[in-house]
């Protein structure tokens, strides 16, 4: 695929000022590290950038999580009905369904939400799960593939993920897959945009400070598909990327694209360990 193009910075000779000026119009407090939030974490694995890893979840108010907390209230519930359906429909020129192949989805994907990315080896290369879900639809079933932000495709994902939720995030990043992890955490660290920004600017050193009313996480995606409520229905992670890129005036890069996919990797792995809580509820 034909790597994403991003927006170059204001200068290596301005950078500085224009992140110490933008944090300060955002309303960052200007002071590293999180403050005593009383969080509830988990010891974070060797070679993480953190002490602790705390799921977004801990830094939402008590009525957010409440509606994360009750599947009842949790609007995101909403995608399991119509995704279990689609996973027994018959579709494309195979005459198969999701079911043809892998049975009963509370049974055989269990579990396997939290272990994408992964790597594909037909493919040789790793895959996002939405990805997986488009492969199964043009190789196995001769059908259409979804397209990105539709419901079918979301709603599946959610699905999928759904039947990990509880179970700890784990991403693989060793083998074949090092390469792409590395081209990951490139890109979280790189600076991009008109504001010269990068994921760490925001999620790693001034987590647990508010961002006007917002108060920042670590931005870690074990969440996801998640309903945010100030888009009113469930948003993919490739989605809250390009809304991210977007806030710092840089170009995103397409849709299921190798940057985004290598971002994915990265971001999940950092999460390894936290537990899938799928169908998220986030501001």
């Amino acid at each position: 695929m034909k790597r994403g193009i991003v927006e170059v910075g204001l200068g290596v000779s301005l950078a500085a000022v224009v992140v110490l000026a933008t944090l300060k119009i955002f309303g960052l407090a200007l002071a590293a590290g999180a403050p005593d939030l009383h969080l509830k974490g988990i010891p974070a694995p060797p070679g993480s950038p953190f002490k602790m890893l705390y799921s977004g979840y801990q830094f939402r108010n008590a009525t957010t999580r409440a509606m994360q907390d009750d599947d009842f209230s949790n609007p995101g519930m909403l995608a399991i009905d119509p995704a279990t359906a689609e996973w027994n429909h018959v579709e494309g020129t195979a005459g198969k369904s999701c079911a043809s192949c892998h049975h009963d989805v509370n049974k055989t994907m269990h579990g396997v939400g939290a272990t994408f990315p992964k790597w594909n080896a037909r493919l040789k290369r790793p895959v996002t799960l939405e990805q997986q879900i488009n492969i199964c639809r043009t190789h196995y079933m001769g059908a259409k593939p979804w397209a990105f932000k539709s419901d079918n495709l979301t709603n599946m994902t959610t699905l999928i993920r759904y039947e990990s939720r509880g179970m700890p995030v784990k991403v693989a990043t060793d083998g074949p897959v090092t390469p792409w992890y590395n081209k990951g955490k490139k890109l979280y660290y790189t600076r991009i945009g008109q504001l010269d920004m990068s994921c760490a600017n925001c999620h790693e050193k001034y987590y647990g400070h508010h961002m006007r009313a917002d108060l920042l996480s670590q931005g870690q995606i074990n969440d996801f598909p998640t309903y945010r409520e100030k888009a009113q229905h469930l948003v993919p992670v490739e989605q809250r990327f390009i809304g991210c890129m977007k806030n710092v005036r840089a170009r995103p890069y397409k849709p299921f694209s190798d940057e985004f996919m290598e971002l994915e990797l990265y971001l999940a792995s950092r999460g390894n360990g936290l537990n899938v809580e799928t169908p998220g509820v986030r501001n």
